[in-house]
């Protein structure tokens, strides 16, 4: 794969996500979901943008957490421009195209989508509203497939730690870019010989 065509996969990537997450945010309202099929929801949440929507507290924990995402992608950006200059596998270099491709359409919902929308609480968002719910660098990321193949299985009492209580499988909640990240560290992970051969 030469640079050409991994910026133009990060590039349609990031187009298929930002449509999903326009189109989300301005027609849907928060917790608002659509059954596609019994295993299959479209359901609208927002979050800081950590995975599994942890946060980082503190006034300043949703800025850090901003600034650290665009620093990661500049490295993320040089190791895919490092590896295509020295002939690396494809595999590697695709897989960091996707994780650059999800990583960067992530940090867009952070950054500029708290000056860009209005609140979407009981109410679709507008876009390039004049109240907008947050400001630069603060913004909530879009998230929207949901999964639950396995949906309130009553867990027995001897399981520890989730025993008693009902259980669901795949409880996730996650966006294009989600699924870029992920694909891209699955790559690695399971071409691991291939990529750093």
């Amino acid at each position: 794969m030469n640079l050409r065509k991994a910026y133009l996969f990060v590039f349609l990537i990031l187009l298929i996500d930002q449509a999903s997450k326009i189109y989300i945010k301005t027609n849907f309202y928060i917790n608002e979901q659509v059954k596609v099929f019994d295993w299959f929801r479209i359901y609208f949440v927002e979050n800081e943008g950590m995975a599994w929507g942890a946060e980082i507290p503190g006034d300043y924990g949703k800025l850090f957490l901003t600034l650290f995402r665009i620093v990661a992608v500049g490295g993320i950006s040089w190791w895919l421009y490092d590896s295509i200059k020295k002939k690396l596998s494809n595999y590697l270099t695709f897989a960091i195209t996707l994780i650059l491709a999800g990583a960067i359409g992530n940090i867009i919902d952070s950054v500029f989508y708290g000056v860009v929308f209005n609140d979407s609480y009981s109410q679709v968002a507008t876009m390039f509203s004049d109240k907008p719910y947050g400001t630069l660098f603060h913004g909530e990321v879009v998230d929207m497939f949901y999964f639950p193949i396995i949906k309130d299985f009553p867990m027995p009492e001897w399981v520890p730690f989730i025993g008693g209580r009902p259980f669901t499988f795949f409880n996730a909640i996650f966006n294009v870019a989600d699924v870029a990240i992920s694909t891209g560290f699955g790559i690695l992970i399971v071409f691991n010989k291939r990529c750093f051969n």
